[in-house]
């Protein structure tokens, strides 16, 4: 039985959440059956004026309550109109909105924790040279508002939390989710390590995949970009070539892990090589899908055979057209998202939530029996 609520719940969805936060409430409301009176989404809006200021606004109390914000910052599917032009939001505009939200509380809540399942500015988390550190200033900003818990998912890497050493910091994987949704698409997968191996695409991704690796038990490969530091395109170094270490891929089954997939250039030169070395099937997990440049690259690789699925969560916002796609399958993280916030409000550890290893042995060992193996 649990422990009587931290204080009571409010979720605020800020704008392009609303769908994901009614499905998270939903899962709370039903576990809360007897005791809940109705929905926990607290009605909030930040209405913009003609020259695209704006102002938080909450049309209900926030005396001393536990507030979850729940924010997707990628969300460019939401629009604002600015003298007389439809505008499409970008990450500024949404974490400009979640401070908004912030100063509408008026410090009144008895805690605000900010769910934001893709960092803002997570990319840009240390310095390599005159630059500026904008991960960590975001966070100093929230935290020096009153924010005491931040939540994020698959972060790009988790020593940004060294900015804010006060403060609850709690980086969630959705490794259990990517497996469960393989196991259900494909369920001839067989996780024999001479069958199925992990590769990184990057240095950057090595530990994800080697925490694949070591509860799935299968070799592991990575990838190391060799980059041009010499020049600046799209706000990054351009590579060069993608250079392989590890384990031959010739006929097996391969999953490549990574936090996201921007342009999907990166992607798709590691496809490209993985196959030429003969790898069979190609699965591509990835915790947020950006496709900055369009989906057109991917159609075309696809099509070419390169890879068979890219699996991302439902974290962030995914256009119609990529949810229309024959090679995408979206992973659903909102019954996730609602133990985390259900357990932190009744003021519990999240430990178990954050320790998937149990999870995944159990479906591991349930799967084996189902494809005859002991």
């Amino acid at each position: 039985m649990k422990e009587s609520a931290y204080g009571d719940l409010s979720i605020i969805a800020m704008r392009g959440c609303e769908e994901f936060v009614e499905q998270v409430d939903s899962y709370i409301q039903e576990w809360r059956r007897h005791d809940s009176e109705g929905t926990f989404i607290a009605e909030a809006s930040c209405p913009r004026f003609g020259s695209g200021e704006g102002k938080g606004l909450i049309r209900d109390s926030m005396r001393n309550r536990d507030v979850y914000i729940i924010a997707d910052v990628f969300n460019h599917g939401v629009t604002f109109n600015m003298y007389g032009q439809t505008v499409p939001m970008s990450p500024d505009d949404h974490f400009q909105d979640i401070k908004r939200i912030i100063g509408a509380i008026g410090g009144k809540a008895k805690r605000i924790t900010v769910l934001m399942p893709m960092l803002y500015e997570g990319r840009q988390h240390k310095r390599t040279s005159r630059e500026s550190l904008d991960c960590a200033i975001a966070l100093q900003e929230l935290s020096q508002m009153g924010v005491s818990n931040f939540i994020t998912f698959d972060v790009h890497d988790t020593r940004v939390q060294n900015a804010i050493p006060l403060c609850s910091f709690d980086n969630f994987r959705s490794t259990y989710q990517m497996i469960k949704a393989l196991v259900a698409e494909y369920p001839d997968i067989d996780f024999d390590k001479e069958k199925i191996m992990i590769v990184s695409p990057d240095e950057g991704a090595m530990g994800r995949c080697m925490y694949y690796s070591s509860m799935l038990g299968i070799d592991l490969g990575t990838f190391y970009k060799r980059r041009n530091y010499s020049v600046i395109i799209d706000g990054k170094n351009p590579i060069e070539a993608h250079e392989y270490l590890g384990h031959n891929p010739n006929g097996m089954d391969v999953i490549v892990v990574d936090d996201m997939i921007s342009s999907g250039e990166s992607m798709i030169d590691v496809a490209t090589q993985l196959k030429e070395r003969g790898a069979n099937r190609i699965f591509i997990f990835t915790a947020f899908g950006l496709f900055c440049n369009g989906l057109s690259m991917m159609d075309k690789a696809y099509e070419e055979g390169l890879f068979t699925r890219i699996m991302t969560t439902n974290l962030i916002y995914r256009t119609p057209e990529l949810l229309a796609r024959p090679w995408y399958h979206e992973v659903n993280m909102c019954k996730y998202v609602a133990y985390i916030i259900d357990t932190l409000n009744h003021d519990q550890s999240v430990s178990g939530l954050l320790d998937q290893s149990k999870r995944i042995r159990k479906l591991i060992t349930e799967h084996n029996k189902k494809i005859g193996k002991q």
